[in-house]
């Protein structure tokens, strides 16, 4: 099955240039959101602390279950709605107490006293240490970055350290746009995102290889016709099967997002910034590096000759 014609000829390098200033200006947008919120908005996880995820039989907003849980030691705490239910509040505290296995059974003794023994349930209670959650966090990160290292040395066996080096730009590339749009929409890090962002990094490599691939074969096969003619006829070659392959997995993830629930949103979404990213990176980000450093090159390579003729004579 092809979406598209196999005469199809768009002419993606020559958007090259856009392409670079629309990449920039979202790193940009969500590294000044990074800046400003103090750093990504880590979940439990990482953060440490307490969450309760709470369902009342009444109708309630935070002011009121705030004002019923200013007698428990929390220090500051954040309540906000969850899901889709109007009534299904998550408790948040960073507290770093000792006890922090006997604070959600306070809780639930105080919200029942407030709301009645039958109008309060108790649905999730998750307790992690601060030191646990700054373990956590770096493990998270080295996790990424083993992997980036993973992918920069097979590429580079497997094709050249031009391709590995378009690969790891254009792998960084989405993940610090999903990072970005993480904190601009004000979603929280925590582990199960550590595992969408190695999926993303995935998914993305592998359109990747599959563009390198088409390229290599045709370097061999029309080394005359330059290089930027060379990968745009690679990208319209594989253009059907990458909007296939995105296109399903881009139903299932939003199937997901959707109707998933709150407990997996915020991994959804990742899954679904990364698709549609990684997509785009593979295309534009990806191919482009190539002939950004077949440019760089011839320019660099004289300079050296002329020094070396400088010091010769």
């Amino acid at each position: 099955m092809r979406l598209i014609k196999s005469e199809t000829n768009i002419d993606f390098i020559g958007k090259r240039k856009l392409a670079v200033i629309f990449s920039l200006a979202m790193i940009l947008i969500g590294v000044v959101s990074l800046i400003a919120k103090g750093g990504p908005n880590y979940g439990i996880d990482f953060a440490g602390g307490m969450l309760v995820q709470v369902k009342f039989e009444v109708d309630t907003n935070p002011a009121e279950i705030r004002e019923a849980l200013a007698g428990v030691d929390l220090g500051p705490i954040g309540i906000q709605q969850f899901g889709d239910e109007p009534n299904e509040f998550l408790i948040r505290t960073q507290t770093t107490s000792a006890e922090l296995e006997g604070l959600a059974q306070q809780v639930d003794v105080v919200l029942e006293q407030t709301y009645g023994s039958d109008r309060v349930e108790l649905r999730r209670a998750e307790m992690v240490g601060p030191q646990v959650g700054q373990e956590l966090r770096t493990k998270g990160m080295l996790a990424i970055f083993y992997a980036m290292v993973g992918i920069l040395i097979y590429v580079t066996w497997r094709f050249e350290f031009r391709f590995a080096l378009g690969a790891i730009i254009a792998l960084m590339h989405d993940v610090l746009i999903t990072l970005g749009l993480f904190s601009l929409f004000g979603r929280e890090i925590d582990l199960p995102i550590v595992a969408a962002f190695l999926a993303i990094i995935g998914y993305s490599l592998n359109d990747t290889i599959i563009v390198y691939d088409r390229i290599r074969e045709n370097m061999a096969k029309n080394a005359r016709e330059g290089l930027p003619a060379v990968i745009n006829k690679s990208i319209n070659q594989t253009l059907s099967r990458t909007l296939l392959t995105s296109g399903t997995t881009l139903m299932v993830v939003l199937a997901l997002f959707i109707f998933g629930g709150g407990v997996i949103h915020n991994f959804a979404f990742a899954l679904l910034i990364g698709v549609i990213v990684g997509t785009y990176s593979s295309i534009f980000v990806a191919s482009p590096i190539l002939i950004f450093w077949e440019n760089w090159r011839p320019r660099k390579e004289p300079q050296t000759d002329e020094v070396a003729e400088e010091v010769a004579s």
